[in-house]
């Protein structure tokens, strides 16, 4: 059965696309392509399709051009660096069609993006094929799903994300490290720059409060440094240099965050001027970063940074 959904948040387009589904009935759609082709055929509960790790996960689906949810997958960290794909389904009357591999391919995009190095996937016996091709290492035999459907533990070591900054980012990392003890006790790391999105990660162990849940002042901490990393990367993209500094700094907290951390940036979350430093100029620049579960935004914080000319600054313009 084909499901039907409104204005897909759209990743890839062509005569199909990879969507993220939003609302509740996109959601709908998307969890039936999962039932539909995971539980059904083995007569089970509906219901049974879903887990407790929803909304802590990152997913993804396929559509037509109608809108129809053709195949779908799910992507949760397990720690800092580490993840899981479950629930991958393609419509059954679709299949062949490479559609599971546009979830996967998106799925494993955002797991570079979030610093994980490495994925692990159970796979039904009848699906070995497709991830060994994907570039997935078998394992061994874990179980037997209904007393007939087996499954095989599998991984996957990923490469680098494409566009990535590496060398800015492990110096933006040490700067923190070094500067800041709070961003080395959280384990902070800049985990993906492109010059137009920043993704910030911190390890979940190191933040958690009595609830089990993320400290808040960890998430407020994620944020300021998320902005003012963008502000030092946008820096360093123009050759220019100055002192950062947080001028005001507000946050609202949305959810409580249960799973792995994530600070989100982009250009559309920006605005200010940095290239009126090379003219001697204080510069302000508002950052709004989104604290990210999965993904579902939790908190939402802005920032007010100013950046000051440095000396380096003032010689090059005097020598202009």
């Amino acid at each position: 059965m084909n499901s039907n959904i409104t204005k897909p948040n759209v990743i890839s387009a062509n005569e199909y696309q990879v969507c993220t589904p939003q609302t509740e009935q996109e959601f709908a759609a998307y969890h039936q392509v999962r039932f539909n082709e995971l539980r059904k055929p083995w007569h089970q509960a509906k219901g049974s399709e879903v887990d407790a790790l929803e909304a802590q996960a990152v997913h993804r689906m396929v559509c037509d051009q109608q809108g129809n949810v053709l195949a779908v997958g799910r992507l949760h960290k397990v720690s800092k660096t580490n993840a899981q794909i479950r629930f991958m389904a393609v419509n059954s009357a679709h299949q062949g069609k490479g559609l599971g591999y546009m979830v996967l391919q998106a799925l494993e995009l955002e797991a570079a993006k979030q610093g994980v190095l490495q994925i692990q996937l159970n796979a039904r016996e009848v699906a070995l094929a497709f991830y060994k091709k994907c570039g997935y290492n078998l394992i061994e035999q874990v179980h037997t799903l209904y007393d007939e459907v087996k499954h095989y533990a599998m991984n996957k070591v990923l490469n680098e994300s494409p566009g990535n900054c590496t060398q800015w980012l492990s110096e933006l990392k040490q700067s923190w490290h070094n500067t800041i003890p709070m961003a080395k006790a959280m384990q902070l790391h800049p985990s993906f720059y492109d010059r137009e999105q920043l993704f910030v990660i911190a390890d979940r162990a190191a933040n958690i409060n009595l609830h089990n849940t993320m400290f808040a002042g960890s998430i407020y901490t994620l944020a300021t440094l998320t902005g003012w990393g963008w502000v030092q990367l946008l820096l360093k993209q123009n050759n220019l240099s100055a002192d950062i500094v947080l001028a005001d700094g507000n946050i609202r907290y949305i959810k409580p965050l249960q799973g792995e951390p994530l600070a989100k940036t982009s250009t559309e979350l920006v605005s200010g001027k940095i290239a009126a430093i090379a003219r001697g100029r204080k510069v302000r620049v508002n950052v709004q970063v989104n604290v990210h579960d999965g993904d579902n935004i939790v908190a939402e914080f802005h920032g007010k940074y100013v950046a000051i000319p440095d000396q380096t600054n003032k010689a090059d313009n005097d020598n202009a």
